[in-house]
């Protein structure tokens, strides 16, 4: 009797996910979007669900370190990626297999004393927008953090409290660099 699942059910596939630095190996539908499998087979709830249209942004993971909303993407189509969500940002934590645990991450401590916010539904989202684009644009002016994040939907903060946490996570990381803060450039491996 054959009890391989992917065998039996013509309609599943298995798919081998890099999340959070550990694989995992999924048995799924292919119409399974990444925000669903996230969630509800490898229990990274940190990731919320809010419109499942692609427009709230409450569900952005990284992708190979770029923002994607994971409710617009098929889990499939992200096997071979590296995949990080808002678990991987405490550090210390367990980024994996359900969460966190460890200490903020200092774009976490921005939020949280610039009251960043308040009911918190959108919060995730906002973080893995931000560490994605301040990756991408470590030098980024107030006036670019205000449009990146006018992507994502809030509807209690008001946005003002994102864009100064943002801006003062943006301003001490630059602090902490001798020099231009420009990832994987031979001047980073000196500091």
């Amino acid at each position: 009797m054959n009890t391989d699942p992917v065998a039996t059910h013509p309609d599943l596939q298995l798919i081998t996910l890099d999340v959070n630095g550990e694989r995992y190996d999924v048995v799924t539908e292919p119409r399974r979007t990444l925000v669903d499998v996230l969630r509800h087979e490898l229990r990274l709830t940190g990731t919320h669900v809010g419109c499942e249209h692609g427009i709230c942004g409450a569900c952005t993971v990284l992708v190979d370190e770029r923002p994607v909303r994971a409710c617009l993407m098929f889990a499939a189509q992200a096997e071979g990626a590296r995949i990080r969500t808002v678990e991987s940002l405490a550090e210390g934590g367990n980024g994996g297999g359900g969460g966190g645990g460890g200490e903020l991450n200092d774009l976490q401590r921005a939020f949280s004393e610039h009251h960043a916010l308040q009911c918190g539904f959108c919060t995730p989202g906002f973080l893995m927008l931000a560490e994605g684009f301040l990756a991408e644009r470590p030098e980024a002016t107030k006036e670019e953090i205000r449009e990146v994040v006018a992507a994502n939907l809030c509807r209690c903060t008001g946005y003002q409290t994102i864009v100064e946490a943002i801006d003062a996570c943006a301003t001490a990381r630059r602090g902490a660099c001798v020099t231009p803060c420009i990832p994987d450039s031979p001047a980073d491996k000196e500091h």
